[in-house]
């Protein structure tokens, strides 16, 4: 089982390094990236979407015409299209979420971006989320690209991640720490 996870991740790295490597060389990676953030999004929210791409049984002519389909509406590129198409023609759909995943961390890493998460315990506005993103930007003395989740069973405080570092303030972590401290007692 590993074994294959790590075959489809490095198939679905080197795939993301080709898109990445085709949209830098035709000046359009900011757009195709912005693309493949809407696709990334479009397949958490679609159950059809998500299984026109899953779905092994599916005819890759079915595929491609919905692959058109849906570029159209949205605009595509050529190059994002043309790259959608080539994925379904080589029955390679299946990685589509991890290699448009990979393609938007290489873009970030490309611009010098730290990748940030945030979790917060209240609904936080744009310019909360904005001043928390500057302050990270100033204490990691690079751009944060930080992507915000609310959740409200922290009950209170939020959680940051920006790589290996994590601040947790979280009062459902303190209670947590407590439970533990009281059953081993």
């Amino acid at each position: 089982m590993s074994k294959n996870k790590n075959f489809s991740d490095t198939a679905a790295n080197r795939y993301s390094l080709a898109l990445y490597e085709l949209a830098e060389e035709n000046k359009y990676i900011q757009e195709i990236e912005n693309q493949s953030s809407a696709l990334i999004k479009l397949f958490d929210k679609s159950e059809d979407f998500k299984s026109l791409v899953k779905n092994p049984t599916n005819k890759k002519e079915e595929q491609i015409n919905v692959i058109n389909k849906i570029s159209e509406s949205y605009n595509f590129n050529k190059l994002l299209k043309n790259f959608l198409c080539f994925l379904a023609e080589k029955r390679r759909l299946f990685f589509l979420r991890n290699i448009l995943i990979n393609f938007v961390d290489i873009c970030s890493q490309k611009r010098g971006e730290v990748k940030a998460r945030l979790v917060a315990a209240k609904q936080l506005s744009v310019e909360e989320v904005n001043k928390i993103k500057d302050e990270l930007s100033k204490d990691f003395t690079s751009k944060v690209k930080l992507d915000y989740q609310y959740d409200p069973s922290l009950i209170g405080g939020l959680i940051i991640q920006v790589g290996s570092v994590m601040i947790d303030t979280s009062i459902k972590s303190k209670l947590k720490q407590l439970e533990n401290k009281m059953i081993g007692v």
